[in-house]
């Protein structure tokens, strides 16, 4: 399980230096291949590819009234693999989808990531923290 928020810059070329913590994990589960597409609150989702095949199966399953959400997830998808410095290319496509240019945060969501331009993030997270939490946190304890 994957968690955690790391501050992740892209290099000229448009590469993601994964995090050291994750690359050894990434290595034995999914052979250092990666899927990464978009996600529908403007940030990228990055699945391990075993991890991956499981959401897609899901996806694919849908009805055909979900046939744009289909296009979205999958009609995006780009399967990259970790060179050998545990980075991976992330398209100018999804890049501008995303509207990532250098700064990043890379949040550890469980079995996926999310990659959003830091400063997107930063702000829909002070919005979210101005407001109630959402009713299923009513019986939370913390």
């Amino acid at each position: 399980m994957f968690q955690g928020a790391s501050s992740v810059a892209l290099d000229t070329k448009g590469r993601l230096s994964v995090p050291t913590r994750y690359r050894d994990v990434l290595s034995a589960t999914a052979a250092s291949q990666l899927t990464i597409t978009k996600h529908p609150h403007g940030c990228l989702m990055i699945f391990p590819r075993n991890e991956w095949e499981k959401f897609r199966e899901r996806i694919s399953a849908l009805p055909m009234e979900a046939q744009w959400w289909k296009r979205i997830f999958l009609g995006n998808a780009m399967d990259v693999e970790m060179d050998a410095s545990g980075r991976v290319l992330v398209s100018p496509e999804l890049r501008v989808a995303a509207g990532i240019s250098k700064d990043t945060v890379l949040l550890g969501m469980g079995s996926s990531f999310e990659l959003w331009d830091a400063a997107t993030y930063a702000a829909h997270e002070a919005e979210q923290m101005k407001g109630p939490m959402p009713d299923v946190f009513r019986d939370f304890s913390f």
